[in-house]
């Protein structure tokens, strides 16, 4: 399996709509982060599908190794 590259070692903090679904990006290559661009193309790595439950501020994994992804856990702390 292909390790993600490192977009940022803190989370990106996004404003979503309920119901609305926004694709994460797992790879850490894409040009329009936190969001997909296809850029894990070639890669065994796939975005994240998510879907807001509610509209407002969500915190969304930086640096692509949370275990609760696409939102942040804090893992980037401790790379």
């Amino acid at each position: 399996m292909s390790e993600p590259v490192i977009a940022q070692k803190a989370p990106f903090p996004i404003e979503v709509e309920q119901d609305k679904t926004y694709f994460w990006c797992a790879c850490g290559k894409s040009a329009n982060q936190p969001f997909c661009d296809g850029s894990h193309k070639g890669s065994d790595i796939s975005p994240v599908k998510y879907t807001a439950d509610k509209t407002g501020r969500v915190f969304l994994c930086g640096c692509k190794h949370s275990e609760k992804a696409p939102l942040c856990d804090g893992t980037h702390s401790r790379l």
